[in-house]
């Protein structure tokens, strides 16, 4: 719906109670896709959907960090009784890398009484580069590494996220709209009853001063009028309900909710020709939507990221073994590479029962293992589910098609007692036992109607494509 269409819809729903009597005879009629068009733009569930891969995003961006060259500055002065026992400085840029390689440049500069001997360096300072390296434990996967890696899985991850709400909320709406089309539809049904109710009452009481039929009459034909009255009322609170229900759906910008009014009625059972293809080309390619499903890739996400863990736990069984390699030279000398000026050094440690490191390798392949179960069981559940929501549809549609019949010979009936009953043939009690087989087989129908659409969406739903209802 673009923002013209949009304003003009809220302007009808909220001028509606204010118009005169002949306009109040209008109705608005709220079509189901351009319905959950707006379920899908501006309901809080929707944008909270968006915040999901809005914080997937941050999060990266946080593990990047992990990265993020640094300058660093440390500065030390001792002043006391009169001297200066010393003063150290030492600034530079630190330089972290994807693949656990640390770069560092400075320079450094220590003077002062009581300076440490090895801490002494000439007037000029002393420049220095450090390169650090973990040859066993860190080489191919580390903290840093492994945070940043399941942080752009995370990112990817959240759109199923983000597809699985938007799929349970039009999921949601969707079979609302159908329950207040269904209240409707009862409602019309009623109402109609209701009006012939009333008109056989007044043609009776005409009949009765004539002294066609007895004075009786009337007082069943009352009955069945009052009867009616109370199924109108008892699906106006019923229709009004479902719409107040509805209503809960329905939203525009900047979180202002809509509340639907008493004028607002759905559209007729329909689905257009797009939609049919849709489906069945869905229904064609169930294997291939299941294994697409945006719950089953959440698990194969989550697997990936319990995969990374299990390498860095696995990771910890190597000893440590840290190098540092620092070539030294004058701050008016950058030379470096001379093999006369540098310090190195290197670190070397190893758990010699390695308890801890072997029991969290075993806890993260339970949990690989655990997903892989869950998500092989989820995928079944789908593809049966796919199979029992497709043969209630089928079975549905056939149904209807049979049932629509039915109603056919039910209205013949009524029309045939009704001329019979107009010729004074016939007795209330029969043309209102017709009337009544009738109405319910329209109620039923109706039903029929509902469960269809319903069907249809819990199809989708299923495949975890009900969001193109709302393309």
């Amino acid at each position: 719906m673009n923002q013209v269409n949009k304003y003009i819809f809220i302007t009808l729903l909220i001028i509606f109670p204010f118009t005169s009597s002949a306009q109040n005879e209008q109705n608005v009629k709220l079509a189901f896709d351009e319905f959950l068009k707006m379920v899908k733009q501006y309901h809080p569930i929707a944008k909270q959907a968006d915040f999901l891969v809005s914080n997937a995003k941050a999060n990266k961006l946080t593990s990047k960090g992990g990265v993020d060259p640094k300058i660093f500055y440390d500065f030390q002065n001792k002043y006391y009784d009169s001297k200066s026992y010393y003063q150290l400085s030492n600034g530079g840029l630190q330089i972290p890398t994807w693949y656990g390689i640390d770069f560092k440049v400075g320079l450094e500069n220590n003077f002062g009484q009581f300076v440490n001997p090895q801490n002494v360096t000439a007037n000029q300072g002393l420049s220095y580069a450090q390169i650090s390296l973990p040859l066993l434990q860190g080489l191919l996967i580390d903290e840093r590494r492994a945070t940043l890696k399941k942080a752009m899985l995370f990112d990817k991850m959240s759109l199923f996220d983000k597809t699985i709400m938007l799929n349970d909320l039009i999921y949601q709406a969707g079979k609302s709209y159908w329950d207040w089309q269904l209240a409707y539809a009862n409602l019309q049904v009623f109402q109609s009853a209701l009006n012939i109710a009333q008109q056989r009452f007044n043609a009776v009481k005409r009949t009765v001063v004539l002294g066609d039929r007895p004075a009786i009459d009337t007082v069943e034909s009352y009955i069945q009028l009052q009867e009616r009255l109370m199924s109108v009322q008892q699906s106006q609170v019923d229709f009004k309900e479902k719409t107040l229900w509805l209503s809960n759906y329905m939203w525009l910008d900047n979180n202002i909710p809509i509340e639907l009014t008493e004028k607002s009625i759905p559209e007729k059972f329909s689905i257009s020709l797009e939609q049919k293809k849709i489906l069945l080309t869905f229904l064609m390619n169930t294997d291939s939507l299941i294994d697409n499903h945006p719950e089953i890739k959440v698990y194969e996400f989550k697997r990936k990221q319990n995969e990374i863990d299990f390498q860095l736990k696995k990771d910890k069984l190597k000893p440590t073994l840290n190098i540092q390699y620092n070539p030294l030279g004058q701050s008016t000398n950058l030379n470096w590479l001379s093999l006369n000026n540098y310090k190195w050094g290197f670190g070397l440690g190893f758990p010699l029962l390695l308890r801890k490191e072997r029991g969290e390798v075993k806890m993260a392949k339970i949990k690989i293992d655990n997903i892989v179960s869950e998500m092989a069981n989820k995928k079944n559940i789908l593809i049966n589910k796919v199979k029992l929501k497709q043969f209630e549809l089928e079975n549905y549609k056939n149904q209807y098609t049979i049932y629509t019949k039915t109603v056919d010979s039910y209205e013949q009936l009524w029309l045939s007692e009704k001329q019979l009953f107009d010729t004074g043939e016939s007795s209330l009690f029969m043309i209102n036992s017709r009337e009544m087989s009738y109405i319910n087989a329209q109620l039923k129908l109706n039903d029929m109607y509902t469960k269809n659409k319903k069907a249809i969406i819990e199809v989708l739903y299923a495949l975890g494509q009900i969001e193109n209802l709302a393309l």
